[in-house]
């Protein structure tokens, strides 16, 4: 055990939250026969839920997360930064 203090960014906690949603959106989509990556693009391009669906309470999750905060977290992964 140290006594150095950790300190943790709302950022980052932001950051891990988005990805969690994603990846629980992105399963229910699969689970439900969907092609995850064309309904999220659905819907990251016109903002109607309708794209994502119901099941697992995806829909609710998704829209919990401003989409332009999805865009960010997606493109920071594509671009290798944590």
């Amino acid at each position: 055990m140290t006594d150095s203090t950790n300190l943790y960014k709302v950022v980052d906690i932001d950051v891990v939250e988005t990805k969690e949603i994603l990846e629980e959106v992105y399963s229910a989509l699969k689970e439900r026969g969907y092609n995850p990556t064309n309904q999220l693009v659905g819907y990251l391009i016109s903002g109607d839920p309708g794209y994502i669906s119901s099941y697992k309470d995806a829909r609710k999750k998704i829209q919990t997360i401003d989409r332009s905060k999805i865009l960010e977290v997606l493109l920071n992964e594509f671009q290798g930064n944590k």
